[in-house]
């Protein structure tokens, strides 16, 4: 759950408990089981669903490439480490074997905006950011985007920080080194 002192989310959230709890009922008791939907990661208030992304939450290299949120290793599309050179590896950076000894062949790793727009058959582009603090570090918030007028959850799209009339289609995210 994000943090209240260090998130314009988290501060929101408390905000919105202590209403419900004014308006009263079993509303807060609800907020809390959704917390995991309402804030699906650090410094993104639910209203946009994550670009698909092959380990669950969608952060990204750099270069925008898929990497497991909770350490950062980059990962191929089948959700698999990977090295250097796109081999996959075990949790040691061991390559991975087939069942006659051979190095595994390497998958393939696509940018998660590109993925999306490919797998929802639409263009996609990324085209806008925001920064928020999550974890003591700067984390920079990422819209993809798309000309269509829906996004990835169905609903009406919203323009978010998209130019060119494109709206957001789902967002991703990159952590920074800078501490905040």
């Amino acid at each position: 759950m994000p943090d209240a002192t260090t998130s314009r989310g988290g501060f929101l959230a408390a905000v919105a408990r202590v209403l419900l709890a004014a308006a009263g009922g079993g509303a807060v008791a609800g907020l809390e089981a959704g917390d995991a939907e309402g804030f699906h990661f650090c410094g993104h208030v639910y209203t946009t669903g994550s670009c698909p992304h092959p380990t669950g939450l969608p952060r990204i290299d750099a270069a925008g490439y898929p990497v497991r949120a909770w350490d950062g290793r980059p990962v191929d599309d089948l959700g698999r480490l990977v090295d250097g050179y796109g081999r996959p590896v075990d949790a040691a950076g061991k390559l991975l074997l087939d069942p006659d000894g051979r190095p595994l062949p390497p998958g393939p790793r696509t940018r998660v905006c590109h993925a999306a727009g490919e797998r929802y058959g639409i263009a996609t582009r990324v085209d806008g950011s925001w920064y928020r603090c999550c974890g003591g570090r700067v984390r920079k918030l990422i819209d993809c985007c798309t000309p269509g007028k829906r996004r990835i959850n169905g609903d009406a799209a919203l323009t978010g920080y998209c130019r060119g009339g494109r709206r957001v289609f789902c967002v991703h995210y990159y952590d920074t080194t800078v501490p905040c």
